[in-house]
């Protein structure tokens, strides 16, 4: 029996649909919206691609928002000032510096400062400790694991006393995500595994996963022997391994993309699973966006 897809697209736009809705209701009731503001250093051609469509989503929400872009010799001042400025800015209730940020700027003294109460990123060091304590503290979990965990909970996957296995440990995925999964509540109350490079037998772990989340970043890490039978299989990996004619104009070479798992083979044992394209990587913008209209909410004591 092939596994149902998880299709990040159309979870993505029921829950944009959502926040648009609220949006409309907030700013009937109180006359305000949320306020989001992008930063982007230097024109690397990627974060420019990103920021747009992080851009366009804002737009279509009915969000301020407010891209100010800077040039690559910016000094670390210069940009830890424009921060300081629109912490003090109460129409906006996002901050987001795109990353990377060139090498003479330190990445980590950026994003510190950063208000809390404005990271809608989620990569605050506060912001971390209150997703660790989790309950009524946390206030900006990480975009892409809220992104995971609403994919889990709205395909209908049973967590409560689940399996879930973590393959990878980074700061913005694998720990986040193990955190998020082993708390109390909605989409939560799983047994946890994180298992990584130095793990002896990843095979036998990933065996046991009721809910296989795969955030390593290596094309087919993940074989289908590895997967237990109806288990939701939630693919993080974006790897690209070549290029390709674009179907509208063959002319033009796009890149080739697969996930950490092998999908053909892992949907035919799968209970659910995510594809790539199409699967995680939809719902991280979606889900700074329910960060940023939760910050607005906080702020008018709504939340």
């Amino acid at each position: 029996m092939t596994a149902k897809l998880i299709k990040g697209t159309e979870i993505r736009e029921e829950i944009l649909t959502e926040i648009e809705q609220e949006v409309k209701e907030i700013k009937e009731k109180h006359g305000v919206v949320p306020g989001l503001v992008t930063i982007l250093v230097g024109e690397n051609p990627a974060s420019i691609s990103y920021v747009t469509l992080k851009i366009k989503t804002a737009k279509r929400l009915g969000f301020k928002e407010v891209q100010d872009s800077r040039p690559a010799d910016i000094s670390e001042k210069e940009l830890l000032d424009l921060i300081d400025k629109y912490n003090k800015d109460d129409s906006i209730h996002g901050i987001l510096v795109q990353l990377p940020l060139p090498k003479h700027i330190d990445e980590k003294k950026v994003l510190n400062a950063i208000d809390p109460d404005k990271d809608v990123d989620g990569f605050h060091p506060v912001n971390v400790g209150r997703l660790m304590i989790g309950g009524d503290e946390v206030k900006f979990p990480p975009c892409t694991p809220a992104g995971i965990q609403e994919l889990i909970v709205r395909s209908g996957v049973e967590t409560k006393g689940a399996e879930v296995v973590v393959v990878g440990r980074s700061n913005i995925v694998g720990k986040p995500i193990a955190v998020m999964m082993m708390q109390k509540g909605r989409g939560a109350n799983s047994t946890v595994t994180v298992v990584h490079t130095a793990t002896k037998d990843l095979a036998y772990h990933c065996k046991r996963a009721d809910i296989l989340i795969v955030a390593a970043g290596v094309p087919g890490l993940v074989k289908p022997e590895w997967i237990k039978p109806g288990a939701c299989v939630i693919d993080v990996g974006v790897n690209r391994v070549g290029e390709k004619p674009s179907k509208k104009d063959p002319n033009k070479m796009v890149p080739i993309l697969r996930g950490d798992v092998d999908f053909e083979a892992a949907k035919e044992i799968a209970g659910w699973i995510t594809p790539v394209p199409g699967g995680v990587g939809p719902m991280t913008i979606t889900m700074l966006m329910k960060n940023t209209l939760m910050s607005l909410k906080y702020k008018l004591g709504i939340a």
